[in-house]
Parts: C-alpha cells; structure tokens; sequence
C-alpha cells in the first residue's frame, strides 16, 4: 500500500503523520511525505529570503519525520514541490499514484480557554468565508483526487 500526506511540519501535519501510524502501522505502508511551499505574496527581497527560511523548514522537518519513519520500519520518501499547494498535491497524486491521500484539516481554531464560545463562532464564519472565496485544499483535492482522500481533524469539537 502506497500513502501519500500532506506535510508541512505544523502541528496539524504532525498530528496526521501520528493517525497514519495509528492506522495503518500494521500494514507497514510505502509513506510519501509531500511537503509544498507556496510563494510569498509578494516580489520585494525580503519575500525571497522568507520563501527560503520557509522552504528549508519545511525540508528539514518532511526529512526529519521521514526518518523517523524509516527507524519505526516504515519505507519513507519526502516529495517537495513549489507553488500552490492544491494543484502541486493533485499533480503529485495523479503522478505517483497512491492508493490513499492523506491530509489534516485546516484550522484557525484556537485552543479552548474562557471565551471560546465566542472564537468559535467568528471562526466557523472565516471558515465559511474562505471556502466560499477559495476553496479549502482538502475540498479542492476531495472533488478531484482520482483516489481516496482521508482528511484528520486536529482539534476536539
């Protein structure tokens, strides 16, 4: 079995890397890391030395990780791509061909304290707001991935 994750080194990938293992460790998967930067939003140096301060980041935390994997007995490859991270994630699987696309949901949700009742509600409404302009990576891939995608959620309702 082939399995592709999203990692970026966040605590959400992280968590998602931990429910691969969680679920699939028996089977001992073929894991591919696939880890995309995408462009600073801007053309000024100050982006350029950003994009790479990002870039090595995220290199050095998907190699990490695949190490870490390998030690555990899992067969693990990083796969690093530039741009925008829907389509270079939909290009890598029409590429290489898993059989399971894995990813963490997204969130902007704060951990729980005092006033979450109030966060939640102003989150839910970027949420909503976001995926109405935008389209969130994992709705982009659920629609046109040609294999299955499993999406984790990263915090407690």
């Amino acid at each position: 079995m082939h399995v592709m994750l999203a990692y970026d080194n966040s605590r959400n990938s992280r968590i998602a890397l931990d429910a691969v293992r969680d679920l699939l460790g028996p089977m001992r998967p073929r894991i591919t890391l696939i880890s995309v930067v995408e462009e600073v939003g801007s053309s000024t140096a100050d982006a350029d030395e950003l994009f790479t301060v990002q870039y090595n980041e995220q290199k050095a935390g998907a190699e990490a990780a695949a190490r870490h994997l390998s030690e555990e007995g899992f067969e693990a490859t990083v796969l690093l791509a530039e741009g925008d991270a829907r389509k270079m994630i939909l290009r890598a699987v029409d590429e290489r061909k898993p059989d399971l696309l894995v990813m963490a949901r997204h969130s902007h949700k704060p951990d729980p304290g005092p006033f979450n009742f109030i966060t939640k509600r102003l989150d839910a409404l970027v949420e909503e707001f976001d995926h109405m302009t935008f389209g969130s990576t994992s709705a982009f891939l659920a629609r046109r991935a040609p294999c299955p995608l499993l999406i984790i959620p990263t915090h407690a309702e």
